[in-house]
């Protein structure tokens, strides 16, 4: 049976690949940093959430915990009444699902270090899922401690999976408090001058 072109080019794509992937199994930690942040910089992060130019990827966490709201009044119609975010409460976890630290009110970031990062919110976009909280784009705007908090200047909350309430409140629920579970990924970003913090542990 003779070999159409189609298969060659498959098979010559196969051991071009294998043979990337031979020279690449000792691949050095800034080779791997540069592919992951080029991967997490692709057209799935809207253009409203993208990090200024002349930051680079330091830390990639992901968060599980919940989302805490408490049933408020609306300030534009006081006899409404919605759910008020609150505050955050999550533990930040790596890629093999050991513990970095925590997320908490401000919003905060606290590494195991003791580092902490706080920021606000630049710009969101709404995520793809349904019932889910949105993405963001946040600004540092404060720091403690000299751990791998301490250089993050930009923050994308990505990847979010629930967290928003399923149902209204009123009158009768004023001031109670519920938590809604969340999970999302965090990307901490610095200048390019500042050092690699964690990222493949």
């Amino acid at each position: 049976m003779s070999v159409t072109f189609c298969e060659i080019i498959k098979l010559n794509f196969s051991l071009v690949f294998s043979l990337l992937a031979l020279s690449t199994s000792n691949v050095s930690e800034k080779t791997a940093i540069a592919q992951y942040t080029q991967n997490t910089n692709s057209s799935l992060i809207p253009n409203s959430l993208q990090v200024p130019n002349g930051q680079k990827l330091l830390l990639k966490a992901s968060a599980k915990g919940t989302q805490i709201y408490v049933c408020k009044a609306k300030s534009e119609y006081p006899d409404q009444y919605e759910w008020t975010l609150k505050a955050p409460d999550a533990v930040l976890l790596n890629e093999q699902g050991q513990d970095l630290g925590k997320h908490y009110a401000g919003p905060t970031w606290e590494a195991k270090d003791g580092s902490k990062v706080v920021a606000k919110v630049k710009s969101k976009a709404n995520a793809p899922q349904d019932g889910t909280i949105p993405w963001l784009l946040l600004e540092a705007r404060s720091h403690e401690g000299n751990g791998m908090f301490r250089q993050v200047n930009w923050i994308q909350r990505i990847n979010t999976v629930d967290g928003t309430p399923v149902q209204g409140c009123n009158e009768f629920s004023q001031n109670r408090e519920i938590r809604v579970n969340y999970t999302a990924d965090y990307l901490f970003y610095g200048d390019k001058t500042a050092g690699t913090a964690i990222l493949f542990e």
